[in-house]
C-alpha cells in the first residue's frame, strides 16, 4: 500500500506546460486513464517539466511524480527514470495500480525523446556510445560491450491497430520492453518517435513500388536514409562519439562496409546504402562474432533475451500479411488477373499481381506437374507470367541509381538478393555482366557491388 507520498502527489498542481516544451501522452479510452507529460530541455538539462492527467488518482499522482523526478536533472538522469522509480517515488503502488506508473513512464519518455532530439546539446564525451537497442539479444549484447557510459535508444517506427504489437520490433510495445531491459542493465534510455519519417521515407515508397509491379527492399532504404541518420543526429545531441548497432557487419581499414564473419547472419546487404561519413561514426561489435557466440555472451550475463527468437518479417508487416497491408495502407485492393506462360497461353488466374515476386514457385495456384516460377509481372495489364526455371536465368542485369565508392573496374562480384551468394561480374556502365547465370533478378531489389567481402557500391535493379 502506498504511503503518504501518494497523497502528496495526488494533491500536486497539474496542467502546467512550459513554453517551448515537448509533450508525450499515454493511455486513453481503452484504459480510462490519460497521462500527458511536457518537458523543456536546455543544453543537457531538464529546464522545466509539467503534466496533466485524467482518470484514476494513481494516474494523476504518477504524472506528478514523473515530473518531480526529472525537473532540473540532466537529460541522462531523466532517461534513467523507470516505471519502478515512479512507483517508488509514490511510496509504492499496489499491483492493480502499477499501470499508472507505466503510463507516466511512457508519456515521460515520449516527451523526453522529442525534446532531446530538437533542443538538447552536449559536448562530445570521449568513449560515450549511443546503442541502438531493439529489445532483442543482438542489441543487448552490444549494450553489454558498450562500457559504463553507453546510452540506449529505441525507435518507434510503426503503429497500426491491425498489427500484433508483440511481433513487431518497432512498435510502442517493443519500445517499452527495450526500455525496461536497458533500465535493468543500468542504462539511460531514450525513445525516438520516427513514425512520420518512416511512413514517408520507407512505407510510402514501398507501396508505390509494389503498385508499379516492382519488388522493393525497404530495409536498404530505411538504413540508408531514415533510421540510422536519425540516430547519428541524436548521438550528437547527447555527446556520443559513435553509434553502435547489433548488425552483423564490419568496416574495412579504409572505411568501407565489409561483410560479417558469420555469413549466415551477415547484414552488409541491407546496410549497403550507408554513406561513408555515416560509416565512420558507426560501430558493429558483433561483426567478428557468430550468432551462437552472441547468445552465449547473453546467457553468461543472465540477460532475459538470451533465447529470444529473431524477428523474421518486415517490421511493419508483423501481425499482418502483405496483401492485407497493401490494401489497407496503399489502396491496392487485389484484382484477379491472368497468369500466362511465356508463350502467352493462359494457365491460371492470380489473386493480385502485387502479392507475387520474381522467382516465386509456391502458391501460384496453377496445379502440379512441371514446376513453374514467376518470371515477370506487368502492373499495367495485371498479368503475371510464369515459366521454367531456365526462363529466370540472366547474365546481364540493368541498374539504376548507381553509387560507387571505388572505380568501376575494381568491382568483382554482385549480390542481387539479400540471402544470395555473390556472383562474379563486370560492371559495364549501367549494367553488370555476370560470369554465370542468375535466377530471378527482380526489378526494385538492391544490387550490392563488391570486391571480396568489401562493399564498393550499390544500385537498384532496373
Amino acid at each position: 500500500m502506498a504511503d503518504e507520498r501518494f497523497e502528496e502527489y495526488l494533491r500536486a498542481a497539474r496542467g502546467h506546460r512550459p513554453d517551448g516544451a515537448f509533450s508525450g501522452a499515454a493511455g486513453g479510452a481503452a484504459c480510462g486513464d490519460l497521462v500527458r507529460v511536457s518537458v523543456l530541455v536546455r543544453g543537457d538539462r531538464i529546464a522545466d517539466a509539467g503534466c496533466d492527467a485524467s482518470g484514476c488518482g494513481a494516474a494523476q499522482a504518477a504524472a506528478s511524480a514523473a515530473v518531480e523526478l526529472v525537473r532540473g536533472e540532466t537529460v541522462l538522469n531523466a532517461a534513467r527514470v523507470s516505471a519502478a522509480a515512479i512507483a517508488e517515488e509514490l511510496g509504492g503502488l499496489s499491483p492493480g495500480k502499477l499501470h499508472a506508473a507505466e503510463l507516466a513512464c511512457d508519456a515521460l519518455h515520449r516527451a523526453l525523446g522529442a525534446a532531446v532530439r530538437c533542443d538538447a546539446s552536449s559536448p562530445v564525451v570521449p568513449g560515450r556510445l549511443l546503442v541502438a537497442m531493439s529489445g532483442g539479444v543482438d542489441s543487448a549484447v552490444v549494450a553489454l560491450r558498450g562500457g559504463d557510459d553507453a546510452v540506449a535508444v529505441t525507435l518507434e517506427l510503426w503503429s497500426s491497430p491491425e498489427n500484433d504489437a508483440e511481433r513487431s520490433c518497432c512498435s510502442a510495445d517493443a519500445v517499452r520492453h527495450a526500455r525496461a531491459l536497458a533500465h535493468r542493465m543500468g542504462m539511460a534510455h531514450f525513445t525516438l518517435d520516427l513514425r512520420e519519417e518512416f511512413r514517408a521515407g520507407v512505407v510510402e515508397p514501398w507501396l508505390a513500388e509494389h503498385e508499379a509491379g516492382l519488388t522493393p527492399n525497404p530495409c536498404v532504404r530505411c538504413n540508408g536514409s531514415v533510421r540510422l541518420d536519425a540516430m547519428l543526429d541524436f548521438a550528437d545531441r547527447i555527446g556520443a562519439e559513435a553509434l553502435a548497432t547489433g548488425h552483423y557487419a564490419r568496416v574495412s581499414d579504409d572505411g568501407l562496409l565489409r561483410a560479417a564473419v558469420d555469413g549466415s547472419k551477415d547484414q552488409s546487404y541491407v546496410l549497403a546504402a550507408l554513406p561513408r561519413d555515416a560509416l565512420a561514426r558507426m560501430r558493429f561489435p558483433l561483426g567478428e562474432l557468430t550468432k551462437v557466440e552472441v547468445r552465449e555472451l547473453a546467457a553468461e550475463a543472465k540477460l532475459s533475451v538470451a533465447k529470444k527468437p529473431d524477428s523474421q518479417d518486415l517490421c511493419f508487416l508483423a501481425g499482418t500479411g502483405r496483401a492485407a497491408f497493401l490494401a489497407r495502407h496503399g489502396g491496392l485492393n487485389a484484382q484477379p488477373g491472368a497468369i500466362l506462360d511465356t508463350g502467352g497461353a493462359r494457365v491460371g488466374t492470380h489473386a493480385g499481381y502485387a502479392d507475387y515476386t520474381i522467382g516465386q514457385r509456391k502458391g501460384l495456384g496453377i496445379g502440379g506437374g512441371i514446376p513453374r516460377y514467376v518470371v515477370s509481372k506487368d502492373a499495367a495489364t495485371n498479368v503475371v507470367v510464369v515459366g521454367d526455371r531456365e526462363d529466370l536465368a540472366t547474365r546481364r542485369v540493368v541498374l539504376r541509381d548507381l553509387r560507387l565508392h571505388r572505380p568501376a573496374e575494381e568491382v568483382r562480384t554482385v549480390r542481387l538478393r539479400y540471402r544470395s551468394r555473390p556472383v562474379a561480374c563486370r560492371l559495364d556502365g549501367d549494367a553488370v555482366e555476370l560470369e554465370e547465370p542468375f535466377d530471378g533478378a527482380a526489378p526494385g531489389q538492391a544490387a550490392v557491388l563488391m570486391a571480396g567481402d568489401v562493399v564498393l557500391g550499390h544500385a537498384t535493379i532496373a
